[in-house]
């Protein structure tokens, strides 16, 4: 580091520490010599270096000169911390951890190269403008990333990269040593280095060489990268992963209850490598059903703090992007070890449950196991065999159905909300270019799955939480969900009855039953998608956390993620928690696992975010070759710059920008989520009907232009 940046970075925690005086000592008015006194500084330079520091804030309007050397606060708590989010014109709004304290004002110029997301601690001015409030960054505290994916420029002395993030706001200067064997106009990943307090631009490297613009694996590479997924496997981890045995030992054997001999098979998509999960199927003698939900035993070869286990923790979560899934864990484990491959001996960790013919509990059992999987299934088949296709395991596979229909009507009576959303898949050439879209259908037999992994979940967090009852709660990771706040419902409710549709917001079981007469109303109708995703728009989203909370969506008391431990990370904790507590052991440390509790939400954050890129990506190069094309579009969202339109036939959604509808000038009613001609007063709202046509296709930004057909 340089001397001169040094002493600048010094002198700036410096003021920090000054200004904190004044706050710790109630804002009483100090000269120099006491702030020094204040701070055990007896040194003549660094005293003379606070009475600058003095001066210079005192010019800034942060501190008043009350009498010649006698300084004060201008305003006392005006500082706070909170998360930036930067703004199109380069201006930001600090986001406060206080949901009632409003966001702060940052002009371009006072952000002091601070990034979109960075966590940064702000003065407030004392006097703001209007009800707006203003103020400046005096420090980052924390970054949001320092990575970032882009284009590089070369030119003979020296190289910039220019990312792709619209909020990225500065170019990255890279020294020629540091190119990687990057070329000029190739797509890569870039790392802050170092950012000189009086330098415009950061400085970088070169991390990674992605490939060539416009290339499919560039691309999907190129956003996992943007949301900071690693692309590979450390070599540690791999090694790892081998060098774990893959024979069953008797000893293990021995400490399982085994069930290899009861009839067991998977349900799953047809090009699914990593079986997560097994349904055991069992008349008994009384006349009740035994039913296994075998879930693959990721805690038994992933050891605490392994290499193995670090990778899993740091990464949270699997990845699925259009055309690829990027793993957890290791292929060896995921494809593998783990994997309930069908005619092979697996561990597991299981949930077992006595059903009635009413399909009501009458006995359950967590522990580990044993199985073999006697056929692997696909949804498709499942399905034939629901619809009357005769098959050998027919009556096991129709009396699961009954029972998960029992399961899924109670779940609704007791006011959980179905959400039936639209998932769009491509049709793909081998290069990753897509040639179709369709929707995916969920069908009976994705929804038998689906209920009995729910029962386990839930009740897997039910045993733990009712372990604790009359003494110490045990620390549990739960999946919770909270209740949507009124006023989002309240606005979504007004939006719903356009279409005639009621919504009853009287109490949490009020709501959560008229919108599922609204969801099975509207299913099918072109208003489906909209209606849908502004709903779950109005919900509260759910996270993991050790804190006893209820589920809203599935209106269950309590519930975990106890099914997906190949693909979740949540899953493992799930099952070493559970494990440790049916093993007699004391509660775990509350706050550790809350800590791993917000990392693994975050990062299941990062994977939507990163799914959703992959998907507007391929609609982008889908509709690239169909400028000109007219189709017909549902209005998806307004904003004040255009409305969004969604395809009706493709699912593909672009924007027409008010600018370009030439017929009047059109403004938004934000309130009733419209645009509204000035001057003829027509009205365009969410919801309509409207004709459009592709006018430009940008797969940088992944946007997608239309025109309105008027």
């Amino acid at each position: 580091m340089s001397k001169n940046k040094k002493s600048s970075s010094i002198k700036q925690v410096l003021t920090q520490m000054v200004l904190d005086i004044f706050e710790q000592n109630g804002n009483t008015p100090l000269n120099y010599k006491q702030v020094s006194a204040k701070l055990n500084v007896n040194d003549p330079e660094s005293r003379d270096t606070i009475l600058e520091i003095l001066r210079e804030e005192a010019k800034k309007s942060v501190l008043k000169e009350l009498s010649p050397g006698k300084f004060q606060l201008l305003e006392l708590k005006t500082f706070i911390e909170g998360k930036v989010d930067l703004t199109n014109d380069g201006s930001a709004f600090i986001v406060t951890d206080d949901e009632a304290e409003t966001d702060i004002f940052v002009a371009p110029r006072k952000l002091r190269n601070a990034l979109n997301g960075d966590r940064v601690k702000v003065y407030v001015y004392a006097k703001s403008k209007g009800s707006r409030k203003e103020g400046e960054v005096i420090e980052i505290l924390q970054r949001n990333k320092m990575e970032f994916t882009g284009i590089v420029k070369l030119s003979e002395r020296f190289a910039f990269f220019i990312p792709d993030d619209r909020k990225m706001m500065h170019d990255i200067f890279i020294p020629i040593n540091e190119l990687n064997g990057a070329k000029n106009g190739i797509k890569a990943v870039a790392e802050i280095t170092d950012w000189p307090p009086e330098a415009k631009n950061p400085v970088g490297r070169i991390k990674h060489v992605l490939g060539v613009q416009g290339e499919n694996d560039t691309e999907m590479n190129a956003i996992l990268a943007e949301y900071g997924f690693p692309l590979s496997f450390a070599a540690e981890v791999e090694h790892e992963s081998e060098e774990i045995p893959d024979v069953i030992t008797p000893d293990e054997i021995a400490r399982r209850r085994d069930f290899r001999e009861v009839l067991t098979f998977t349900i799953d998509p047809f090009d699914a490598k990593d079986f997560d999960d097994a349904l055991s199927f069992k008349h008994l003698p009384n006349g009740n059903y035994e039913v296994g939900v075998h879930i693959a035993d990721v805690s038994h070869y992933i050891k605490s703090d392994s290499a193995l286990d670090k990778e899993a923790f740091d990464r949270a979560t699997s990845v699925y992007l259009v055309d690829r899934v990027i793993p957890m864990l290791p292929e060896r484990l995921s494809n593998g070890l783990c994997s309930l491959r069908p005619h092979e001996d697996k561990l597991c960790f299981s949930a077992v449950f006595e059903l009635d013919s009413e399909a009501h509990i009458v006995d359950e059992w967590f522990g580990k196991t044993i199985i073999h999987s006697d056929r692997r299934f696909t949804y498709e088949e499942v399905q034939e065999v629901i619809e009357k296709r005769s098959d050998e395991y027919e009556k096991e596979i129709l009396k699961l159905n009954e029972l998960a229909y029992i399961l899924r009507d109670r779940k609704f009576k007791n006011g959980a909300i179905s959400f039936e959303t639209t998932e769009v898949k491509f049709k793909l050439d081998e290069s990753g270019k897509p040639t179709g879209v369709f929707v995916k259908e969920r069908k009976d037999a994705h929804k038998l799955i689906e209920d009995f992994m729910l029962l386990a979940n839930r009740k897997v967090a039910e045993f733990v939480s009712k372990k604790g009852k009359g003494k110490q709660k045990y620390t549990f990771v739960y999946r919770a969900h909270d209740s949507p706040k009124p006023d989002a419902l309240a606005s979504f409710a007004q939006f719903a009855a356009r279409f005639g549709y009621r919504i009853n917001t009287k109490s949490d079981k009020e709501t959560a039953k008229s919108l599922n007469f609204l969801m099975e109303d509207v299913e099918g109708k072109k208003e489906q998608n909209v209606l849908t995703q502004l709903a779950i728009r109005s919900m509260a989203k759910a996270i993991y956390t050790t804190k006893t909370s209820s589920h809203y969506g599935l209106a269950f008391d309590h519930y975990t993620h106890f099914t997906s431990p190949i693909r979740r990370y949540p899953d493992v904790m799930v099952h070493r928690l559970l494990f440790h507590y049916l093993n007699g052991g004391q509660s775990a440390n509350a706050d550790h696992y809350e800590k791993l509790c917000q990392h693994c939400s975050q990062m299941e954050k990062k994977a939507a975010d990163a799914e959703r890129s992959s998907v507007k990506y391929k609609q982008a190069e889908f509709l690239k070759d169909q400028i000109g094309t007219v189709y017909t579009g549902i209005i998806s969202g307004v904003t004040e710059w255009g409305m969004y339109v969604e395809i009706i036939e493709n699912k593909c959604e672009g924007m027409i920008r008010l600018r370009d509808i030439a017929d009047d000038f059109y403004t938004l009613d934000e309130k009733n989520y419209a645009i509204i001609g000035q001057r003829k007063k027509k009205v365009y709202s969410l919801g309509d009907e409207v004709r459009i046509r592709v006018k430009n296709v940008d797969l940088t930004k992944k946007q997608i232009d239309f025109s309105l057909v008027q």
